[in-house]
């Protein structure tokens, strides 16, 4: 609590989960609205709801009685992260849609991979800061209430910097016309079965004035089985076949389970700051040099693995193809947390370097594996009109995998001890990889295919 300097751990969880919560529900709910309103509308508002969000959880404050800075801070985070959640899915189909075959891959994964810059910039916003109110914080450990609002407001800089561009994007020519030709073909039904059924009437009078006698339906049914028209399936129906369902839940599984080790994995990044020497010590150390020595170590720790596993992905993806990384990946990282989970505390006792080396390695191998191509493979396999829908379900599962993680996992680590059910963690981890590599399989390959190839969309019309 507050003797610590720390924020309680109830709250903690809390705001660490918020954004997740709030990021699940924007990939569901504007993933669906850049089908039926449009890409480049809702990622826009995705990127304005963001900013404000910023900017207010900076000023987060205990506004009325009963609501603390921590409640008030959790409710702008996950607004904040509804607005991050829209960016998932339409990022991903807007460069998809706008790129050509041979290098679609690479530039889907080179917006993505962007993240690791990001990942490496805040820790280095958040030691320039610290160190602009250095004196004043070793003074008095309150005024960090000015460097965390800070950071955070500092956050919302590159959205504002994107705006304008992204305020005059336009929708891709394949988003126009795969909506005006589904729109085109409902109309085209609607307006031929008004045409049969007057044609019906005029019949129906024609045989009673002759006398004759003759089914009602029996002209409408017949026009029918001739010259029946095409109607857009709905999202219901295409996925109702199990041969489009299973890539939905492949690409939904594998995310899933990718997050659940990817943020558990962060349990160990304090271990590893400590090897390396850059933890510092809470109760010892000045404030500000406690917050400087950590924001390096992370700053290390993204360099050591993840940052090159981001690019290394960009610059293979098109010769290796997406399955074939996804695969590599998930196998990868099922030996590697088999190992770290089964020997956890014999590797730390007698080598720490050697500790250190496995998890770099499982960074490593997270990003050139799943961690991007579970971006990348839902913005290619699915039809034009669902695209954004369906990506913003992978995308919301593997969140959900994500608030697993934080919120339950983070609750077990300290099991019997200070760090002792980590190595379980570790093992569960190992499972769950060896899951995203058998769901993988439900997906097709996408390198070098037209989006149209991929996925067939004359399949989407009965």
């Amino acid at each position: 609590g507050a003797d610590q300097n720390t924020v309680p751990k109830k709250w903690d969880t809390l705001i660490k989960i918020a954004v997740q919560i709030g990021c699940l529900l924007g990939q569901l709910v504007l993933g669906r609205l850049g089908d039926k309103v449009g890409r480049t509308t809702i990622y826009s508002a995705s990127l304005m709801i963001a900013i404000i969000t910023t900017i207010a959880s900076a000023f987060s404050s205990s506004m009325v009685k009963g609501f603390n800075v921590f409640i008030v801070l959790f409710i702008w985070r996950v607004l904040l992260g509804f607005g991050i959640g829209g960016d998932y899915p339409l990022t991903a189909t807007i460069v998809s849609e706008y790129a050509s075959p041979k290098n679609r891959g690479k530039l889907m994964s080179a917006v993505f991979a962007c993240q690791g810059f990001g990942n490496v910039l805040a820790p280095i916003v958040g030691i320039i800061v610290t160190a602009c109110f250095r004196s004043s914080i070793d003074n008095d450990v309150r005024n960090l209430d000015y460097v965390w609002r800070l950071i955070i407001g500092l956050g919302c800089i590159p959205g504002v910097a994107t705006l304008y561009w992204r305020l005059t994007m336009e929708d891709s020519k394949r988003f126009q016309l795969e909506s005006a030709k589904a729109a085109a073909a409902n109309a085209d039904e609607d307006m031929q079965r008004e045409k049969l059924l007057a044609k019906q009437h005029f019949a129906e009078d024609n045989a009673q004035e002759d006398g004759l006698l003759e089914s009602p339906n029996t002209v409408l049914n017949v026009a029918l089985a001739d010259d029946k028209p095409r109607r857009a399936k709905t999202f219901g129906q295409y996925f109702s076949e199990w041969r489009h369902l299973k890539v939905l839940l492949g690409t939904s599984i594998a995310w899933f389970a990718l997050d659940v080790a990817f943020y558990g994995i962060n349990l160990n990044s304090a271990v590893v700051i400590d090897a390396i020497g850059f933890a510092g010590d809470l109760y010892q150390d000045k404030p500000s040099h406690f917050i400087i020595r950590n924001c390096l170590g992370n700053i290390i720790i993204n360099i050591l693995g993840s940052v090159p596993g981001y690019w290394i992905t960009v610059f293979t993806i098109e010769r290796l193809g997406r399955k074939t990384i996804q695969l590599m990946g998930f196998a990868m990282l099922t030996i590697l947390y088999i190992v770290l989970g089964f020997a956890y505390h014999k590797i730390l006792d007698k080598s720490v370097a050697g500790f250190i080396v496995l998890f770099t390695l499982a960074q490593l191998f997270q990003n050139f594996g799943p961690n991007v191509t579970t971006f990348v493979i839902p913005g290619e396999v699915f039809p034009t009109r669902f695209r954004s829908t369906a990506h913003g379900i992978s995308a919301a599962a593997g969140k959900l995998g994500a608030i697993v993680a934080q919120g339950g996992f983070m609750q077990l680590k300290d099991r019997g001890g200070k760090n002792q059910f980590i190595d379980h963690l570790l093992e569960i981890f190992a499972l769950f990889m060896l899951i995203g590599f058998f769901v993988t399989f439900w997906i097709p390959e996408s390198k070098g295919k037209t989006l149209e190839e991929i996925c067939d969309e004359s399949e989407e019309y009965y």
